[in-house]
């Protein structure tokens, strides 16, 4: 699998192998354009004037239970270690034919991270548009360096993301998003066709034998160092996931930011900055009893504002 990280993003291409049996699936039912069988009587046309418009079914249903089961658990596996998300919700599975589009808009309060999992054949598409459209960061705090000389275009305001087949594209859902308007196909199997829901419920995944009393233990340790920052007036929001490793001695290694939604207005971007550092520095130094082998940790931080 290759790996695109951003603030905002994750793009990782090839993610599942899955996903040539699943889109073969969706193939299968649509094979025949004259049949009238039950599979092809399970899509919502969802319409919401102005707003959205696409085919929909809630994807745990429509594929063969074995082969649903194996992406859920993909899907689930790559949440826990390098997002912190325990679990994703139950997720759709849309297509977009002539005329379907998603206006910008955010998703919340779903959870911390949005997923997107192509199966459209792109490479040998027949349609325009279908790409899914992210408001960039700096639209999101417009004023804060602006200057009348700079033009500003369509490119310079979206960022487009192409659903390229087996993309995993993982993404802050607070940021308003969308999908462009998909032209020229009414036909399903030539269309925009995704799996798409949220990661949710974060809390720590440990794989190997460090129990999650010594791992809650440290975490404390965290607490003065997030009240001093915020005792100061840091208005954070957002979800910081650190992964590393307990060595068998009890040492840490390979300490790491995994991902990082946190949020404040450009003025705090500083102590911001200065709070992920001193996280990283306070994880960095825990040391742990030692163990019969090594584990491996992702540990979400989350912020959160009433």
């Amino acid at each position: 699998m290759a790996h695109k990280t951003e603030r905002s993003l994750l793009v990782t291409d090839n993610f599942a192998p899955e996903s040539k049996a699943l889109r073969a699936e969706f193939d299968q039912r649509f094979a025949n354009p004259r049949s009238a069988t039950a599979g092809r009587f399970v899509w919502d046309y969802w319409h919401v004037p102005g707003q959205y418009t696409a085919l929909r079914t809630p994807a745990w249903t429509y594929f063969d239970p074995a082969l649903y089961r194996a992406i859920h658990e993909r899907l689930v596996h790559f949440g826990r270690t390098t997002l912190g998300c325990h679990d994703i919700s139950p997720p759709w599975m849309s297509c977009y034919i002539e005329g379907c589009s998603q206006q910008l808009h955010g998703d919340l309060p779903h959870g911390p991270w949005a997923f997107v999992l192509s199966l459209t054949h792109w490479d040998k598409r027949v349609f325009h548009g279908g790409e899914t459209l992210m408001l960039r960061d700096e639209v999101l705090d417009f004023w804060s360096d602006f200057t009348s000389i700079r033009s500003v275009e369509e490119p310079d305001v979206l960022r487009e993301i192409e659903p390229k087949f087996n993309r995993l594209t993982v993404f802050d859902p607070r940021i308003p998003h969308g999908v462009r308007e998909v032209r020229g196909t009414h036909d399903p199997r030539h269309g925009r066709l995704v799996i798409h829901g949220w990661f949710v419920q974060p809390r720590p995944c440990v794989t190997g034998p460090l129990s999650m009393r010594s791992l809650g233990s440290r975490t404390a340790q965290l607490e003065p160092v997030v009240s001093d920052a915020l005792s100061k007036g840091l208005p954070l929001v957002g979800l910081l996931s650190v992964g590393f490793t307990v060595l068998p001695s009890g040492e840490l290694d390979n300490v790491r930011l995994l991902s990082d939604t946190t949020r404040t207005p450009r003025t705090y971007e500083r102590p911001r900055k200065a709070l992920v550092r001193a996280l990283l520095k306070t994880i960095a130094s825990w040391n742990f009893p030692k163990q019969k082998g090594p584990s491996e940790v992702t540990l979400p931080i989350v912020f959160e504002q009433g």
